[in-house]
């Protein structure tokens, strides 16, 4: 930050910018940069040969390569050893006695979010929506803006690189509703999620093997449900407010989604740059709505199962996916039938919530087995003498969540600056004082972000 403020030219600002970013990845691991300096190589340059190329035979060449050469390492590192063990699952139960060993493969952090980010690019590119990139230093910077980088937003090539075409620098208001953002995303991530939260939904997920008293099983659910927005959003709003700080604008994220009425509203909601990129790369070339109506709902369940797998290799999430394909479809078809429901706006909330709630279930268990004892738990269990979590962590769950929901649907249609700059500003800093003091009393119990393994 110091840097890009200094009387520097700007192509020597977006190297500093560059070099951070590389500089962010290779804290973790420096060998697979060279993973993100292939993927910025191939799509740059396949991009600008998409622009030029007439033969159609040809450009589906190129295309392919971009997808080969995103899709493939994807599938190696993020899918390898998932599509191993159903191999051998499958050998198995055709009485082939086959046995595999591991591969022990690392997963890239971000790889699924850079991926997409780079990838929609060779796709746009090969619609003809706009002009190539012309500086591979403005692309390069796409590609690895190290605010986003890990775990998104996934941004748009035209919503960004125009932003490195010319100097950037953040306003004085912008500068401190930057350090803000990032002062709240740390304090949801650090004292809600990790400090309030966490821990009550691990404990819970770690005896699921075996049938637990539902209130336990209830709490649970609400506090993964909490710390999942908390972690994700967290980290969102942390992005923002780097990239604010620096004179850049990166696209929210997250819009208060349980306060949600309906499933279309929660994905217009939740991880809004993923269900946007599935609809406009996935679900609209599959058919949309344009092709009837059995074929719209096919290439929604369809996006769906696709979206549950790329949050992770295993099983379980395809079924949180279906799920909530499943949802959309019904919800298609009731407002088709004219169904009048005479349920307020903030029931329909708590309705569509709750059957959320159920989805997170399969997102957080393991396996399906434990899904299914955490699913009897919460609805049949009653009278079980199975206890987990202390009334302690009972009363934060308990409180937090109820709160979170209140909170969501006082700020459904607000943004979070506009209400605070509305605000005295002695309301404000001491709003501010307070969350910098909880960070300070919570920095030990920290713990990586959730959407780091995706």
């Amino acid at each position: 930050l110091g840097l890009h403020y200094m009387p520097f030219s700007w192509k020597i600002k977006k190297i500093n910018l560059l070099l951070a970013s590389y500089l962010f990845y290779a804290v973790w691991n420096p060998p697979f940069i060279l993973l993100l300096i292939f993927s910025t190589i191939l799509d740059f340059v396949v991009g600008r040969k998409l622009a030029t190329e007439t033969n159609t035979l040809k450009r589906k060449f190129l295309l392919s390569l971009s997808l080969l050469g995103n899709l493939g390492p994807l599938a190696y590192f993020k899918y390898g050893n998932f599509f191993l063990e159903n191999f051998t699952t499958l050998m198995n139960s055709i009485g082939v006695a086959y046995q595999a060993p591991p591969m022990d493969i690392i997963l890239p952090i971000g790889i699924s979010f850079y991926t997409f980010q780079t990838l929609c690019y060779s796709l746009d590119m090969y619609n003809r929506k706009y002009a190539p990139v012309k500086s591979f230093l403005d692309f390069g910077l796409f590609v690895t803006f190290f605010p986003q980088l890990v775990a998104g937003p996934i941004v748009r090539p035209d919503e960004l690189i125009p932003q490195f075409e010319t100097p950037k620098q953040a306003s004085r208001e912008q500068l401190f509703q930057g350090l803000f953002l990032l002062t709240l995303g740390l304090f949801m991530k650090v004292v809600l999620a990790d400090s309030m939260l966490a821990q009550s939904a691990n404990d819970v997920f770690a005896a699921s093997d075996k049938l637990i008293n539902p209130i336990d099983a209830w709490a649970g659910v609400l506090a993964f449900a909490g710390q999942i927005f908390f972690d994700f959003g967290g980290y969102s709003t942390c992005a923002i407010g780097i990239a604010k700080c620096l004179g850049f604008w990166i696209t929210d994220n997250f819009r208060y989604p349980y306060a949600a009425v309906g499933f279309s509203d929660f994905w217009k909601r939740w991880h809004i740059t993923l269900s946007s990129w599935l609809r406009d790369y996935l679900y609209i070339p599959l058919g949309g709505n344009k092709h009837g109506e059995f074929r719209m709902f096919m290439s929604l369940m369809l996006t769906m199962l696709i979206g549950g797998l790329w949050h992770g290799a295993s099983w379980t999430f395809v079924v949180w996916g279906g799920l909530h394909g499943l949802y959309l479809v019904v919800e298609k078809l009731i407002r088709k039938s004219n169904i009048k429901i005479s349920i307020p706006k903030f029931g329909l909330a708590l309705i569509t919530f709750f059957f959320v709630l159920i989805t997170w279930v399969f997102f957080r268990a393991a396996t399906f087995n434990e899904a299914w004892n955490m699913l009897t738990s919460m609805f049949t269990n009653f009278g079980s003498e199975t206890v987990v979590l202390n009334y302690l962590s009972l009363l934060k769950v308990f409180t937090i969540m109820p709160i979170t929901l209140l909170c969501h649907w006082y700020m459904r249609d607000k943004n979070v600056l506009d209400t605070f700059s509305q605000k005295p500003v002695w309301q404000i800093s001491t709003a501010w004082t307070f969350l910098l003091g909880l960070l300070i009393l919570s920095q030990e119990s920290t713990s990586s972000f959730i959407y780091f393994q995706f």
